[in-house]
């Protein structure tokens, strides 16, 4: 069977040759026609680009969509790391924002402290609480101030807002507080304004009892609790706080002194009142028993002297009379 020679033949090399050939003549030519530097050459550029630039505009889309998505792209990535900047910013002012709000509560714990109005007579020295020793059993905290910086056994105790507690024990470099709230706190107080008398007494709660109160009921919510001084424990006229009244009719005090965030402690140099041992000048003393009359003086003794206070009326009253 005789093949056709003619399907033998490849035509897909010659005409991809002329296909070439033709595409760089064309690019050759546009080039050199976009490099003639010709008035009329301008001008026929000029007007192929009117005429085929505008209906083309379909084919840019794509090329803009590209170019936008990569401009996205680029701001997303600059906006992620401006956004990694201030998460790290962010948490360097928190850790300033934590350590200013520390300043500014020992700020106003020291400021609450100074500007307590006690008894002049009383001066203070003030601590940092080093631990806190509570327990079910007991409530105490523990003080960086000691027997080397003149602190007695028995002495009150207080914040820059109340009452804390009374020393409890001292050493040469810390000492001991025991707290108002501790079961074997006892504390004499006076509740405002209606005068009453009452018994501070501690049961490891935050809200110590009143007992021993004289008329309970003059005694109202709110009222405030001060220290009476009675028993020579405690100074007169420190602020303890508040009273409340539970739901079994039962009167308790909040305290005023701030128990969640004690960190600085005033102790008060409290001295023993001064007793009066004998009479003042301005006493006038009793008057003396009477003194029997005596036989006449022999005959030349001599004279009595005056009693003083006789002669000081006299004169007296002479100088009186003279002055008028």
């Amino acid at each position: 069977m005789a093949r056709n020679r003619n399907s033998d033949v490849d035509y897909r090399g010659p005409v991809r040759r002329i296909l070439v050939t033709v595409l760089c003549l064309l690019l050759g030519l546009t080039f050199l026609v976009w490099r003639i530097d010709s008035p009329r050459v301008e001008r026929f550029r000029n007007a192929f680009i009117d005429r085929v630039v505008p209906p083309m505009d379909w084919a840019m889309v794509p090329v803009r969509k590209v170019a936008g998505m990569i401009d996205s792209f680029q701001s997303y990535a600059r906006i992620y790391e401006q956004n990694q900047e201030l998460r790290r910013e962010l948490q360097q002012m928190k850790a300033w924002k934590e350590a200013a709000v520390q300043l500014e509560q020992q700020n106003a714990k020291l400021l609450a402290q100074n500007q307590v109005r006690l008894d002049p007579k009383l001066t203070s020295v003030s601590g940092v609480v080093l631990a806190d020793s509570g327990s079910p059993f007991s409530q105490s905290v523990l003080l960086n101030i000691g027997a080397r910086d003149g602190i007695v056994d028995g002495w009150a105790t207080m914040d820059g807002l109340g009452l804390v507690g009374r020393i409890a024990g001292v050493g040469q470099n810390t000492s001991r507080v025991l707290l108002l709230t501790d079961a074997s706190s006892r504390v004499p107080v006076t509740i405002q304004p209606s005068g009453q008398r009452a018994m501070l007494v501690g049961d490891n709660s935050a809200a110590p009892p009143l007992d021993f109160v004289g008329s309970p009921e003059q005694v109202r919510p709110d009222d405030r609790v001060i220290s009476s001084g009675d028993g020579g424990v405690f100074p007169a006229g420190i602020l303890v706080g508040t009273v409340v009244q539970t739901r079994d009719k039962r009167f308790r005090v909040l305290l005023a002194a701030d128990y969640a965030r004690l960190e600085f402690v005033r102790v008060l140099r409290s001295r023993p009142d001064e007793r009066i041992e004998g009479a003042g000048a301005l006493i006038v003393p009793p008057p003396a028993a009477e003194v029997p009359a005596t036989a006449p003086a022999a005959e030349g003794a001599p004279a009595a002297a005056p009693d003083a206070n006789q002669g000081g009326a006299q004169d007296g009253t002479q100088g009186g009379a003279g002055n008028g």
